[in-house]
């Protein structure tokens, strides 16, 4: 019995320490930028954005970073290694700034990749990554997105599972009008800005949602999910889609959301999403906000 306790504990004191960011898809709303360049390589002033996601979860105690990608995803996997031949140069030139900013890319954290062999969808992009999370909890994140909140929403989601030892999801208020975008959750106040979600609805239409909680961007999930996503059948589009396995998991054990604070979602898998997030980042870049916010003044809109 005592041995048996002693498992469980150890069990359900497991630390977050690994995440999946799927970025296996071929991003044909940025055609033809995209055609050769996966989307998530996008810049935001002088970063790709897979690279904010990871540092938002680096920050947050992820130690092992697994990138769902696919055959023309070569780019992702070679901005997070070395480069000798530039390392090589900038030293020489003596940019050491530059030369340690290149450095540390590689060092964030452990990198694994894998390889979805055919799009069929976010939950089995998940899926694939099965056996490199093994027994423990992880994080999921989207390599086209992220949120820029504080304190940091990978941060929030962790402290509110150590809270629960439960999973959860990030959510944030939308307007009645945009709730067709997301999934929205059916959820149970449990305390102060923490939700227990009954239900999750997938784009549901307008005055049919339950409320305007949307679910979405960032997942701390268990292990069990793999088991529903294996036995999800496809659904539309014949993919298979996260968020319907997190509802059927939702029926099975506590699943939380936390209404995250001071948070501020950027969606750059859209042009409009991806062009404010430029503006954003580059009124508070320190190379660039003077010049961008004189520039920005001055047009006549």
């Amino acid at each position: 019995m005592g041995l048996f306790f002693a498992k469980k504990q150890t069990l359900m004191s497991k630390k977050v320490r690994k995440a999946v960011i799927p970025a296996a898809g071929f991003g044909t709303r940025f055609l033809p930028a995209t055609k050769a360049m996966p989307k998530e390589m996008l810049p935001i002033v002088d970063k790709p954005i897979v690279q904010y996601v990871v540092e938002q979860a680096v920050a947050a105690g992820i130690e092992q970073v697994i990138i769902v990608t696919g055959w023309h995803k070569r780019a992702i996997e070679d901005h997070f290694d070395r480069h000798f031949e530039l390392e090589s140069r900038l030293e020489q030139a003596g940019k050491k700034e530059q030369l340690e900013q290149i450095k540390k890319i590689s060092e964030l954290a452990d990198f694994v990749y894998v390889r979805q062999k055919e799009p069929k969808g976010n939950g089995h992009a998940v899926l694939v990554a099965k056996d490199v999370i093994g027994d423990e909890p992880f994080i999921v994140m989207w390599g086209d997105e992220f949120f820029y909140a504080d304190p940091p929403a990978v941060n929030q989601l962790v402290e509110v599972y150590e809270k629960y030892n439960s999973p959860v999801i990030a959510g944030v208020r939308v307007d009645e009008k945009e709730v067709s975008k997301y999934g929205i959750a059916d959820v149970t106040n449990v305390e102060g800005n923490i939700y227990k979600i009954n239900k999750i609805v997938e784009k549901p239409e307008m005055g049919e949602a339950p409320s305007n909680l949307a679910t979405h961007g960032n997942y701390l999930l268990t292990p069990d999910i793999f088991k529903i996503l294996e036995n999800l059948k496809p659904s539309k589009g014949g993919e298979i889609w996260l968020p319907e396995a997190v509802d059927k998991l939702a029926h099975k054990r506590d699943v939380y959301t936390v209404e995250l604070k001071n948070a501020k979602y950027y969606d750059c898998g859209s042009k409009v999403g991806y062009l404010k997030a430029v503006v954003d980042f580059g009124l508070s870049h320190k190379d660039t906000n003077e010049a961008f916010r004189e520039y920005l003044k001055n047009l006549k809109l």
